[in-house]
């Protein structure tokens, strides 16, 4: 029986620790947050995005090529309110097994947040700041208009920082012009720019935009013979 209460204790220790941990990071993250806002109001930082050159909005972007980003990056983007319980939860049991941040299980609107207002390096205090952002951000605008600033303001490589420029750089013309083929290459990009560059690796872009088709058919977005057909 000692043997059973010990375990016990060890076990209710164990949870102490974890939910002690949980809420100083949380706190942590809100300190992170609040200060980002002070330094510069999310209306201000959303103008600047807003205001680029080559800022290219919704309305002007395909359909196949806004389903190809929806499908890889966050099948759940219309349906959560900011942050997606489910991709957390996966991302964080992957951590756990690798004793590291490895996976973060971020929305579009957290990948906005930390575009917007944070570094890309992996620290558990700033996903909460990502967090306590994004919700910010939902409440703030409509899901059209996140969508439309997280592709005017995410990294596609070659030092191309929205749809617009990356278009004109990798295909020689606007984002509406896109065939299926640049949509779906296009839209698998961001998730390793370094990688997936056409003109770095174009076996790699090749791969990677199969990769994009094959979540396109399992999501809905494209029948098999039309995915067959932009594949090539």
């Amino acid at each position: 029986m000692k043997i059973f209460r010990w375990i016990k204790w060890c076990v209710g220790l164990l949870l102490i620790v974890a939910i002690g941990t949980f809420v100083w990071l949380a706190f942590k993250g809100y300190e992170m947050y609040d200060q980002a806002l002070k330094e510069a109001s999310l209306e201000e930082t959303v103008e600047k995005v807003r205001s680029k050159p080559n800022y290219t909005p919704l309305n002007a972007l395909p359909k196949t090529y806004l389903d190809a980003v929806i499908a890889v990056e966050d099948h759940r983007f219309y349906k959560h309110g900011g942050i997606d319980p489910i991709a957390i939860s996966r991302a964080v049991w992957n951590d756990i097994k690798a004793m590291n941040l490895v996976e973060g299980g971020s929305t579009i609107t957290q990948q906005l947040a930390k575009n917007l207002f944070f570094t890309q390096k992996k620290e558990f205090t700033r996903k909460f700041a990502e967090i306590f952002m994004a919700f910010k951000i939902e409440h703030t605008y409509s899901k059209d208009e996140i969508l439309e600033l997280y592709l005017n303001s995410i990294y596609f490589g070659n030092g191309y920082y929205c749809v617009g420029d990356a278009c004109e750089g990798y295909f020689g013309k606007t984002p509406r012009e896109m065939t299926d083929s640049e949509c779906t290459m296009l839209a698998g990009i961001p998730n390793a720019p370094s990688v997936y560059a056409p003109t770095v690796n174009p076996g790699l872009a090749k791969q990677r935009q199969k990769q994009v088709i094959k979540q396109m058919v399992e999501r809905g977005y494209l029948t098999g013979e039309k995915a067959a057909a932009i594949a090539g």
